[in-house]
This record gives C-alpha cells, structure tokens and sequence, in this order.
C-alpha cells in the first residue's frame, strides 16, 4: 500500500499589537518515550498515568522545534535557529532532524539575509544549529543577541556535564565565532523596543526567555521553559533528562507558569505542539496548557 505524505502546516502568523509574529517549524522528531526523560524512573508510572489522562500515547510523543520570527515594523528578529545542517556538518553527532529554516523564511516572505537580529534563548544545539551551514553564515546581515552569563559558560568550558560535551564542541563553532557581531543581555535588558529579556535559567545555565509587548498585548516566549504540553505543564516539579540543572529548571517551572497564569500571557514554547502559542490556566491541581485557537486571528 501506498502511503499518503503527511500534510501538516510548518507556518503561522498572527498580530500582537502592531508587531507581526510568525511561528515556523523547523523541524521536530518523533522519540520513543515519556519515560525516563520526564520525571526518571522513579517517576515512571506517574508519567505514563497522565500521558494517558491527557489522551497521548507514553510510548511515543512528537518534539517540535518551533523558532519565532518577530517583526515590529523597524527591525525583523528571529529567536532561535532550529537544527540546521548539524546532521550534514558534524556526521559526528549521528542522525538528527534537518532545519528548513531559511527555506521556510523564504515562503514567509523573509529571506534570511532580511533579518536584522538573531536571538538566541541558549546555547543547546537545537537552538544554535541553524546559525551557520556549510560553513557559512545563515544571517548574512544580522546582528545577534545572547544569554551573557549563557554565552560566559559555554566559552569558559567549565562544569559541562558529560552529556552535553558535544554540545559544548558545537557552540564554540557556530555560536562563539559571533561574539564580535554580538551584544550580551541580563534579565532586565530590553532587546529591541517592546521585547524584554527575562530569567528563565535551569534548563540551560543562563537561558533567557522574552517578553514581547505591544498596543497591551504581551507574548512571553519561554523557549524551553517546558518541554511537553501536559507533561512538564501539569507537573512542573518534574526534570528533564535535557536539564542541565535540575532543581533549578523545576523551580523556574513553577515561577513561569505561576507568571504566565497571573498575568495572563500569550505563551509561545519553542516544543509545544506547533504553531506553539497558547495560554496557561489554574486547575485544581494546578495548570493546564489551553491552545491557540483563534484570539489571535485578525
């Protein structure tokens, strides 16, 4: 039997205020388990029991890479990068998803050398592999925003835990090449006008999630604040084997999500289900991830 291709839209674009907002999927895999990555063994059948409250398969969950392009009608900024041609340029790392990133930029009418500032939330490779391919520079134009103290701890090398030796290689090839053509933000930090930067450290050393506001409309993306939709959502005290710092990112979790419910934000997540943009709601128990559907739409 033949089978048919998967259909499944890879952009989206909506208004917040007068900025312009386009989610593009860059890529995403597909993995074999919630379990032991959400919560370890020890936490092994909780995880498989709420997968299947929530009516998702334990044994199996998609993991999109969502990176979001901001457009405030003086400069084009782009959080993240995606995966690139990592798989291609460093046959080293095994199989991984290829980026379609500036392919995808093209048919949303935004050729990579038209963006005026890349944003990097950290230093992982999923969100740095897109910075170079081939060698080259992917933003040929662009200037290019980090993480300070994210940026000091991939430099410096040091308390790189073992799994993200690798990691550590490709940073110091692709992102630390740039620090010329860069400027370093703390928590606080206005990037461009209307975006803020704000602490969200734990899941990476020094990573930074962004405030986005205009005419009172507010967006907060949290890059890799949460990892699933109802997982790390509904039990934020649980880690993430891709935790760098355990006790921490589950701490941040909680002052996110608690963040996002009071004051009632626009959440983007760069591994929601795409286009990656939705609300954070109180439960009894505590929150609950609710989809865009259309408040957004013009």
């Amino acid at each position: 039997m033949t089978q048919t291709p998967q259909v499944k839209p890879t952009i989206d674009r909506f208004r917040l205020g007068v900025f312009d907002i386009t989610c593009i999927l860059d890529s995403k895999t597909v993995r074999g388990g919630l379990t032991p990555s959400h919560g370890g063994e020890a936490h092994a059948e909780a995880v498989r029991a709420l997968a299947r409250a929530n009516r998702v398969d334990p044994e199996r969950y998609e993991h999109p890479f969502t990176p979001i392009l901001l457009d405030t009608g003086r400069e084009r900024v782009l959080f993240d990068t995606g995966n690139g041609a990592l798989g291609k340029d460093f046959p080293q790392l095994g199989p991984r998803p290829e980026g379609r990133l500036p392919e995808l930029l093209r048919q949303a009418g935004c050729p990579p050398e038209k963006i005026d500032v890349v944003v990097i939330t950290h230093g992982h490779m999923d969100h740095i592999g897109g910075l170079f391919r081939g060698g080259e520079r992917v933003f040929s134009n662009a200037r290019y925003v980090f993480g300070a103290a994210e940026f000091d701890f991939w430099r410096r090398g040091e308390n790189v835990r073992e799994a993200r030796r690798v990691n550590r290689e490709i940073f110091m090839q692709v992102a630390a090449p740039l620090a010329e053509r860069a400027t370093f933000a703390n928590p606080g930090d206005e990037i461009v006008p209307g975006v803020r930067a704000i602490d969200a450290s734990g899941h990476s050393p020094g990573m930074l999630a962004f405030l986005i506001e205009s005419e009172g409309k507010r967006l907060l993306n949290w890059s890799d604040t949460c990892g699933h939709f109802a997982i790390s959502i509904q039990r934020p005290d649980l880690s993430l084997d891709v935790d760098d710092d355990k006790e921490k990112a589950a701490a941040t979790r909680a002052r996110i999500l608690e963040m996002a419910a009071r004051e009632e934000f626009f959440v983007a997540g760069y591994h929601m289900p795409f286009p990656g943009v939705g609300y954070i709601d109180r439960t009894a128990n505590g929150y609950r991830w609710v989809p865009h559907s259309y408040q957004l739409n013009p």
